[in-house]
């Protein structure tokens, strides 16, 4: 398949895999999830014979600033939200149930879809410049890709609830603290470590590393709570707070929320 919004470069073994619309800082569109799914799902599926790939953003603001919004606004006006959060989910589980390991190099901002796409990955590697954030709530909906699940997963329900309820974004620093990233380093250096980090997965046995995926997932596995995230994501962009708040952010003022 020939992609628009992706680039892809194969060396030694490892897939460069680039998010490229560096004007909408590289937000989703499903222009880009329909050619994420192609990649993880068909065109690389079968793939054996990599040692994994390295998902990043072009350019040096931003990894995947959130989600298309204008786009978003039309989708949910005709009542689709909550298929729309289903297709995220199943596009995003593919990433995350890959054969080979899929590591995050984080190159800026990781902001709502940006950072449910990063934690589908298997690992992260942040640049120092890096910042992570589910900040739907400023618009009156809510993570609705997974990560209402996944968050959670990585730093605990306390302070996953604390940045979902807020809408806070945090840098790369307390991400690692956190548990989110892996890694913290400049860019080069990031880059590199990503590179090193297949290399040497790529020495191991790969049944054993694709067992590996699968039974770590098995243990994280809730179809019920993504279940739940679509509804609730898809109940919030029927509201008149979805229209408000979007709006608000596509018109660069402050939201005037009526709760209905």
């Amino acid at each position: 398949m020939s992609y628009q919004n992706l680039r892809v470069e194969e060396h030694d073994r490892i897939v460069h895999l680039t998010i490229d619309r560096p004007k909408a800082l590289n937000a989703l569109n499903a222009q880009t999830l329909h050619e994420l799914n192609q990649f993880f799902g068909t065109d690389y599926r079968d793939r054996t014979n990599i040692h994994g790939v390295i998902l990043t953003g072009s350019g040096d603001r931003a990894f995947v600033a959130g989600a298309d919004i204008k786009e978003f606004m039309e989708v949910a006006r005709d009542g689709n939200g909550q298929a729309m959060a289903h297709r995220g989910q199943e596009v995003f589980a593919r990433i995350e149930n890959f054969h080979r390991p899929v590591v995050a190099l984080v190159n800026g901002f990781a902001l709502g879809g940006g950072c449910e796409l990063a934690m589908a990955c298997h690992l992260r590697i942040a640049t120092e410049n890096a910042s992570f954030g589910q900040p739907e709530v400023n618009l009156g909906i809510i993570p609705g890709y997974g990560g209402t699940q996944r968050l959670n997963q990585y730093i605990g329900k306390g302070k996953a609830t604390e940045l979902i309820l807020t809408g806070n974004r945090i840098d790369a620093e307390e991400a690692h603290r956190l548990g989110l990233v892996n890694y913290v380093l400049p860019r080069k250096e990031a880059a590199q470590k990503a590179i090193d980090l297949l290399t040497l997965i790529g020495t191991k046995g790969p049944v054993a590393v694709q067992q590996s995926i699968r039974a770590i997932n098995a243990y994280y596995s809730n179809p019920a709570g993504y279940g739940t995230e679509a509804e609730a994501f898809g109940a919030t962009t029927r509201t008149s707070d979805f229209e408000e708040g979007a709006s608000a952010f596509v018109e660069k003022r402050i939201p005037n929320f009526k709760g209905e």
